[in-house]
């Protein structure tokens, strides 16, 4: 796995917060960075239709069911889910409870401002950076041809 910048904030958010969002482009590496946090995180995308289904017609069961710690990947599609959210991480015991992540950052900042404001810690994930790309040894010395590749991990993994 490439290291990313942003791993080490990722981790001290949920230090501090009982809930951190991660928001970034498709391909950014999100899933990938949170799994990779540690813990015992359940994860659920919400891009699979039987979940989204599960979590639309009943979002206290599906919570109730996710488990201690959980990630919740494309989390705007259930705008359901937030109200029961802001309950579950009111009466939380610690901190790190929930991963919210999503790749229309719009709505999801949109549904986290609406319910849960001061319970999730909201941070951006944005595609490789030129030194994360060097740290891997995967930056190229022709400035071209990093601009013209780009910093999607999946790029560079197939090197």
């Amino acid at each position: 796995m490439i290291y990313r910048e942003i791993e080490s904030i990722s981790y001290k958010m949920l230090q501090q917060y009982p809930a951190i969002s991660i928001t970034g482009p498709r391909q950014s590496g999100k899933t990938t960075l949170v799994k990779n946090l540690g813990g015992d995180y359940n994860y659920f995308s919400l891009e699979n239709m039987d979940t989204r289904t599960f979590a639309e017609e009943d979002p206290r069961g599906f919570l109730t069911s996710a488990g201690e710690k959980y990630i919740l990947d494309e989390a705007q599609y259930v705008p359901q889910l937030f109200s029961y959210l802001q309950e579950i991480l009111d009466n939380a015991k610690e901190n790190g409870k929930v991963i919210l992540l999503g790749s229309q950052s719009f709505l999801l900042n949109q549904h986290i401002s609406q319910s849960l404001s001061g319970r999730v810690a909201m941070l951006k994930l944005l595609p490789l950076s030129y030194s994360e790309l060097k740290e891997a040894n995967l930056a190229n010395e022709n400035i071209l041809h990093n601009l013209f590749t780009g910093g999607y991990s999946r790029l560079h993994n197939e090197k």
